[in-house]
């Protein structure tokens, strides 16, 4: 399922809900703190600014294991949001539009963004210039592409990333250095 649940609140998919963001977490998130979740929450489309943030994984908690982290990802049907903190301390990640899983194909919508605090929130959105939102498979996960370089890609074990410069977002490098230590990851699925 690509689509997210409450795609279409009463036909309001157009209206702007962002200044109604109802915060509600499951957890407190040991990577952002409320603020800048509320900052985060404003970005996101309307139909997900109204859900639940429930924690689904957590590196200090699971563990480095990406296979543990699509198990824990796919009890729900849902969009998520990854968030990484990186060995420099930057915190970034993706707002995924699809549930994590392993695929032979990219996946998700133009809903799909990565972000940034770097120190304060930085999006990039879908270009439209392609649709390479998620590929999952057991040895890594990646979000945008193109030419060969991704947006986020992240290693298996869980301890290694890489951003770049990629097509699908036209981000600018999301973490402190191109390749990176991964610190901490959280993933949040939105109910």
């Amino acid at each position: 399922m690509d689509q997210c649940p409450h795609m279409n609140i009463l036909g309001l998919e157009e209206f702007d809900f962002s200044p109604l963001c109802d915060l509600k977490l499951s957890e407190g998130s040991i990577l952002l703190n409320i603020s800048q979740i509320q900052e985060l929450c404003q970005q996101l489309p309307a139909n997900l600014s109204l859900c639940e943030w429930r924690l689904t994984f957590r590196t200090q908690t699971h563990g480095t294991s990406l296979r543990t982290l699509y198990k824990t990802s796919s009890q729900l049907d849902a969009c998520s949001v990854l968030i990484i903190r990186d060995s420099y301390r930057q915190v970034f990640g993706v707002v995924c539009s699809a549930p994590l899983r392993v695929s032979t194909a990219y996946y998700g919508t133009g809903q799909t963004f990565v972000f940034s605090f770097s120190p304060h929130l930085q999006v990039y959105k879908w270009t439209g210039g392609n649709s390479f939102f998620i590929k999952g498979s057991v040895d890594s996960l990646h979000f945008g592409g193109g030419r060969g370089r991704y947006g986020l890609w992240i290693n298996g074990d869980l301890i290694r990333g890489r951003s770049q410069t990629c097509e699908t977002f036209d981000n600018e490098v999301l973490s402190s250095t191109e390749d990176f230590l991964i610190n901490e990851l959280e993933v949040w699925t939105l109910v």
